[in-house]
């Protein structure tokens, strides 16, 4: 067993309420590796867990989902990855996460590093990369296509643009104006500013192939009869639970985004694939043809204030912790 510190989850929602101290690891399984964490990226999800989001979550939890290191240790049935290798991960949800020294992680679920990118930027990228990933895979044939990112501004939203474009989607973004420069910069078409009354109105001027919602469920709803016949509507936070529209009308397929649900039912070829999707990503944004969201440093010490600060204002920018 190996001792880490960590911050620690006292069965309480607030952020502030995290408590750094000393936990004992488990010995590794035969196919997982020991990471010695060099930064650690936050993430809205982190503090939704805080709130009890995980009915496996004891006292004592460590939280966190996404982070970088390097490899020390391995399991014994682990031949694939060398001690001393860069890798990032994004953790089980329901095991101890990425707030520590230490982070037990599967072997299977391990990014390798370009020797190009930083740290700061490895860290910040697997859940909202994977995401973005995982979501516009869901639609298929996007070349020339209207479709439609609400909630563009944060690392989902602004990655998914980047992504949708690269494919030919003809992209229009929902966000904050302060974020519009930055999508239009990327390829968007057009941007909308969600604090206006009739950004809906404008939108319905042209049905839209896909639309891909970071906002909530209702969000979602609301964007439902925008789509054409036989379109896509992809809510990627929560879900769509019942048909949004009238049955025999425009027929529009209902998908969700989970990506912690692969470390449960995920199979080998699907771990496979979004490895080798994540590590070919991680390539992009080494050469500069991917951005990520604007990365602000902080102290190991002081993620519990910077995941209030998330919790309470989203603007886009991205914490990384750096221990």
């Amino acid at each position: 067993m190996i001792s880490t510190k960590a911050w620690q989850w006292l069965q309480n929602p607030d952020p502030l309420h995290l408590s750094l101290g000393t936990k004992e690891l488990p010995e590794l399984k035969e196919h997982q590796v020991l990471i010695e964490n060099h930064a650690v990226g936050l993430n809205p999800v982190d503090w939704k867990l805080l709130s009890g989001l995980s009915d496996n979550w004891e006292k004592y939890q460590i939280p966190g989902i996404d982070g970088m290191g390097v490899v020390i240790d391995t399991g014994k049935n682990v031949n694939h990855i060398r001690l001393g290798t860069r890798v990032a991960y994004f953790a089980d949800l329901n095991r101890d996460g990425s707030f520590s020294q230490y982070t037990i992680v599967d072997a299977k679920a391990l990014l390798v590093i370009p020797n190009s990118l930083s740290d700061l930027s490895a860290a910040a990228f697997p859940c909202a990369g994977l995401t973005a990933y995982q979501a516009m895979s869901k639609v298929p044939f996007l070349a020339g296509k209207n479709v439609l990112v609400n909630g563009a501004g944060g690392a989902v939203g602004s990655l998914l643009c980047q992504l949708l474009v690269s494919k030919g989607a003809i992209v229009h973004a929902v966000a904050s104006s302060h974020r519009h420069d930055f999508l239009r910069a990327r390829g968007v078409k057009a941007t909308y500013d969600y604090h206006q009354p009739h950004w809906r109105e404008e939108l319905k001027q042209a049905p839209l192939y896909a639309a891909f919602d970071m906002v909530s469920n209702q969000s979602a709803l609301f964007l439902a009869p925008m789509l054409e016949y036989y379109g896509h509507l992809v809510c990627v936070q929560d879900r769509v639970e019942s048909a949004p529209l009238a049955a025999f009308t425009t027929c529009i397929s209902l998908h969700e985004v989970g990506l912690g649900a692969i470390y449960t039912y995920g199979n080998d070829y699907q771990w496979n694939q979004l490895v080798k999707e994540g590590e070919a990503l991680l390539q992009q944004i080494s050469r500069g043809e991917l951005m990520l969201p604007k990365i602000k440093t902080i102290a190991f010490e002081e993620i519990p204030t910077a995941l209030n600060l998330l919790l309470q204002k989203n603007e886009g920018t991205k914490y990384v912790a750096v221990l």
